[in-house]
């Protein structure tokens, strides 16, 4: 099985964009979400993903994942059948060091929030952090796209 071990952080300001070596445009939806448990539909550009996380240790750095392509077509079809809301967002790819940070740029319901993430082979290795790069916020399960999709960020203001 799988584990992915990622690191959340907000982002300070847009000087991530300067180092953006590609930028993609992701749809996704939740035909299921709980504490224990998330399967996702995703449109990353053209392209159709199913996935499943299980749930977060305590510390909300690991968990399992499986992702699988799908048929855009099927993705499609699919995010009609998620629970509300799809969650919009551009996403920006930087090398930073020796790591890939990728940052959200959220849109509609989500306009306003900026998350990085950085996925890492060991919870504690270290990486070079950008100064762009802003309080972390690993862990808490209201920056988790399932939670943004139930209690998007508009509504915490």
């Amino acid at each position: 099985m799988a584990v992915e071990i990622e690191r959340k952080f907000l982002v300070k300001n847009d000087d991530f964009k300067l180092e953006a070596k590609r930028i993609h445009k992701i749809r996704q939806g939740y035909l299921n979400s709980n504490k224990n448990r998330a399967v996702r539909v995703r449109v990353w550009d053209e392209i159709g993903y199913l996935t499943i996380k299980g749930k977060s240790n305590t510390s909300g750095t690991s968990r399992f994942e499986w992702e699988k392509e799908i048929p855009i077509a099927e993705a499609e079809q699919l995010l009609l059948l998620c629970e509300p809301s799809v969650l919009e967002k551009n996403r920006y790819i930087i090398e930073h060091g020796n790591h890939t940070f990728e940052v959200d740029v959220f849109l509609g319901i989500n306009d306003g929030l900026i998350v990085a993430e950085i996925e890492l082979q060991d919870e504690d290795e270290p990486f070079s952090k950008p100064n762009w790069l802003g309080k972390e916020v690993t862990g808490d399960p209201k920056f988790y796209n399932a939670s943004l999709s139930k209690t998007p960020y508009s509504e915490w203001l």
